[in-house]
This record gives structure tokens, sequence and C-alpha cells, in this order.
């Protein structure tokens, strides 16, 4: 009260504390107040905007239980990120519980903010972005013109085809049109790469990657789960030595970097068919549906070299990013 009599007069404080505690604790109506204190209206809207200038009124957000909106922003500034959404998991969830805690997420962010006219490039075959399409609900309206495939299949047939499936599954879902990359992702030699890049069916879904507005992808980590073995969608072994020699972390389609994020370029890179590392850091929004502890590293690293700019994760990642 000694604060603010420096300002203003005690009667002045009494009469706007009071006004105050009316409008907000007792929910009248402003002309309500005005009449029951032989006031204006205009004087008591002034009142009240003095009340919060002096801080007498303070408005505070308390989250629901499930919502950490302090925790995303936290992330969101010391990463420099656009957005952080963190889906609610349990401190001892499986990995199956987080995956589909994440698609949850990521496909109530994706329904919310696809507004039209989206050119989305999409990852090949990876567990968050599955869980994703498949929590999906389909717009009553188009919501996308193209989704893109950004990688060509990598693992056996069965992984190829789950890339399919994701490409054309979100582009029904979005009224879009898809563009498939019918070749694999990582060819034996940077000369056998060459020649699909000028395959007629090839060429123009790599030209596309220009255009794309939204990239969706998944952070692989170098060690992958048994699960992702299991897929057939992991590197080989033989591949994995010489990129933990580089410093590799982890992924972000097929282009690996190192704990601060920083791309790793070798032979290894002129093997792989899809996206270019500058080319994906170029489209606008890259949203990552990443999370689980084994990737915490890699998470971290892709959101510290711009891999990404929306990060969609579990609780326990986010924690340990902040």
């Amino acid at each position: 009260m000694e604060s603010y009599s420096t300002e203003i007069g005690t009667d002045q404080i009494r009469l706007l504390t009071k006004v105050a505690r009316m409008y907000h604790e007792r929910g009248m109506r402003q002309p309500q107040i005005a009449q029951q204190l032989h006031i204006s209206q205009p004087r008591v809207s002034r009142l009240l905007k003095r009340a919060v200038d002096l801080g007498i009124v303070r408005t505070t957000v308390i989250a629901p239980r499930g919502v950490y909106a302090e925790l995303e922003e936290q992330i969101e500034q010391a990463y420099g990120l656009t957005e952080v959404i963190v889906a609610d998991t349990d401190d001892n969830a499986d990995e199956s519980h987080v995956m589909r805690a994440l698609g949850a997420a990521a496909a109530v962010y994706l329904e919310t903010t696809l507004m039209g006219g989206e050119r989305i490039g999409v990852s090949s075959w990876s567990s968050t972005i599955l869980a994703t399409v498949e929590a999906m609900h389909p717009r009553p309206t188009p919501v996308a013109d193209q989704v893109v495939q950004m990688l060509g299949g990598v693992g056996n047939v069965t992984a190829q085809t789950q890339a399919t499936r994701i490409v054309g599954r979100l582009a029904a879902l979005t009224g879009a049109e898809a563009l498939y990359l019918p070749a694999p992702g990582l060819l034996a030699s940077g000369d056998m790469r060459q020649m699909f890049v000028t395959d007629p069916n090839i060429e123009p879904v790599l030209r596309a990657y220009e255009g794309l507005t939204m990239a969706l992808v998944g952070v692989g980590s170098i060690e992958p789960s048994p699960l992702l073995r299991e897929s057939g969608n992991a590197l080989a072994e033989t591949e994995l030595p010489a990129l933990r020699q580089a410093g590799a972390v982890g992924d972000v389609c097929m282009r690996f970097f190192d704990e601060t994020g920083t791309h790793i370029e070798s032979a290894f890179d002129e093997r792989v068919l899809g996206i270019a590392p500058d080319t994906l850091r170029a489209v606008p929004r890259r949203v990552a549906v990443a999370g689980g502890a084994r990737k915490t590293g890699a998470i971290a690293a892709a959101v510290r070299g711009g891999w990404v700019n929306v990060l969609i994760t579990d609780l326990q990642v986010a924690r340990s990013l902040a």
C-alpha cells in the first residue's frame, strides 16, 4: 500500500481496489459497479485499467494438469525454436506408449495449423510419423496442395511399403496430391545415385523439394531401437562405425550430425537419395515428432543445428532439454 501512495492518494487506492474486487472477484458488470458507486461507467473502465497498471490486479494463467506451457516456452527460448509441444507422458512409460502420445499430440498440431495451400515434405518410414497419421482425422476441405516423400525407402520391402503408406495416408487426410519417391533411400554408390537423379520418375520429386512450406520429420539416433532393427529400417551395421567415428549422434532424413548439430559431410551423403541438407534447413516450418530417452542427445543436437524449428516431444526429453 505504501508503495502506491507515492503515486496516488490512499483514498484513490481504496477506490481502485474496491472496483477491482467488484469486477474480478464478485463478477459484477461495469454498469452495475457504476450505478452502485454513483460514478460513470467510463470512469469504472479507467479505474480497472489503472488497477492493472499499478499491479493491484495481476493476470495469472494456471496451466491444467498435463499442459506444460512454461516448460515449452523455456525450451523455445533456450534453442530459438518457433514452437514446442510437450506430450504428457509418464516417467516410466515404455517406447510404444511414448510413440502413441507423440502421435496424438502431433495429429492435433497438424489439424490445428494446416490452413491450406501447404506443400508438405515427409521423411521416410518413422514410427512417430506413422503414429501421427494414424491419429489424424480427415479434414472436411483440402488443407494442403502436395505431400512429398523427402527420402527414398530405407530397409526391407516392408519398411519401404510403410513409407509409401505414410505419404499416401497424409495426402488423403489433407486432400493433397501425393508425390512418391519410388527408389531406395541409400544407394550402393554415388554413381548409382546419379543414375536415379536423372530418372524421369524421380527428377520431378527432387525438384519439388525447393517449394516445400513444411517438413514433417522424425529424428534418428545413431543406435537404432530394437523395434527399428526388426522393421528392417535400420542402417546396416557396416555403415555405423564410420559414422560413429565421425562423431555422429543422430540424423534427420539420413543427414547425420554431431552433438552440436553440425552436418557431417562424407561419402555417405553422396549415396543418399533424398532432400539435401541445405534445402531441408531452408524449409520455413520444420516439424520434428521425436521422443524417448534413447533419443535425447540426438533431439538436442537436431534443435541446436537448426534441422527443426518446431518440436513435438515427450515430457522426459523436454525436461532434459530444459
